[in-house]
């Protein structure tokens, strides 16, 4: 008695064409262009294929022929978990994810660890265009992405190696929330993001010049130090309180610091809903009452926001994600690279007289 082989060959493409009657064109089209193929001849190209133990062609040898692998790269400049514990990130991926559902390819996250490879991991990912998280300044990934030459797109910064930049106006919004984050403060404070990639935690005024190599740290503290001091102010009594991640833990334990040290502030305004949610725990633990003693603003209107009672800057991360993963793609748009935001006034902060 014969026994088969251990390792039998794998059937052809022109095996199956001519199992099925048919082109060798028909059964690649099958596969690869369905709309091209007769309902009839499809069948026969399966039933062939079903009984050769044909699998289809092998992705990779149709990505070499057509140009494309069939996948999204997201470069995310923070830890990988950050995509699921970040509920702003959650957002953005979602809308970026709901374009890439819509076009059948897939999403591959590329994360940023700060290491030398890095810029080795973007360069050898195997996709069709880059989405970058908002990054800093001098981040090597951005000259990585933009050296593969594929197409690229950046949220909400930074400008600059031909890639475009799709976000809302950062510094516009934060002077519009500040106003009214500090509209009776005498002692105010902005709770922000790191301003470097080293992450330390720094706490300054609004008259020391200090680097701050992250857009979207740069431009917020710049609109709050609008708000601040248009409304005739010295930048000296506005602090930023600048926490190394955004994440609500770090945000209740530097603002209870200040809360409980010799000059507390009587209004802090927040880069996040995360690092807000966090100044809200310090305020209670602190005995503090909102807005009578204290005033709070956040930013992103998250659901949690909304359940606290956060005053917050809204604006729509899932519609900016899908606008990032449709230019990326190459699809056409019309939407301006500036998205909307407005001020959503709730119970953390006092009504205007």
């Amino acid at each position: 008695m014969n026994r088969p082989a251990d390792n039998p060959k794998r059937p052809t493409l022109r095996q199956v064409a001519s199992a099925a009657g048919v082109s060798p064109m028909t059964v690649s089209y099958t596969y690869s262009q369905p709309g091209r193929v007769s309902a009839e001849a499809a069948e026969k190209v399966r039933a062939a294929a079903r009984k050769l133990g044909y699998p289809g062609p092998h992705p990779a040898a149709r990505g070499l022929r057509s140009g494309r692998v069939g996948t999204l790269g997201v470069v995310l400049g923070e830890r990988l978990s950050y995509a699921f514990d970040d509920p702003q990130a959650a957002r953005f991926l979602a809308g970026v994810s709901d374009v890439c559902a819509a076009e059948g390819i897939g999403l591959t996250l590329v994360p940023i660890t700060g290491a030398l490879t890095d810029a080795e991991r973007v360069a050898q990912a195997a996709v069709d265009g880059f989405v970058v998280w908002t990054t800093s300044d001098d981040d090597p990934v951005l000259d990585a992405v933009a050296d593969t030459g594929l197409p690229a797109v950046v949220h909400a910064g930074p400008h600059g190696r031909g890639m475009p930049v799709i976000g809302i106006d950062d510094r516009a919004a934060a002077a519009a929330i500040g106003q009214t984050a500090f509209a009776e403060a005498r002692r105010p404070l902005v709770l922000g993001f790191p301003l470097d990639r080293r992450r330390t935690r720094h706490l300054l005024t609004g008259d020391e010049v200090i680097g701050m190599k992250y857009p979207v740290t740069r431009h917020r503290w710049e609109g709050f130090l609008d708000a601040w001091t248009q409304a005739g102010h010295p930048p000296t009594r506005l602090r930023l309180a600048s926490c190394p991640v955004n994440h609500s833990t770090e945000g209740e334990s530097f603002a209870l610091e200040l809360l409980e040290g010799a000059e507390p502030p009587d209004a802090i305004a927040a880069m996040s809903d995360e690092l807000a949610l966090g100044a809200l725990r310090a305020a209670a633990r602190a005995g503090l009452r909102l807005p009578d003693d204290l005033t709070l603003t956040g930013w992103d209107d998250s659901d949690a926001a909304a359940d606290a009672g956060l005053t917050t800057l809204a604006q729509s991360l899932r519609d900016q994600g899908a606008h990032c993963a449709r230019v990326a793609l190459g699809r056409p748009t019309h939407a301006s690279p500036q998205h909307q935001w407005h001020v959503v006034a709730r119970t953390t902060t006092r009504r205007s007289r």
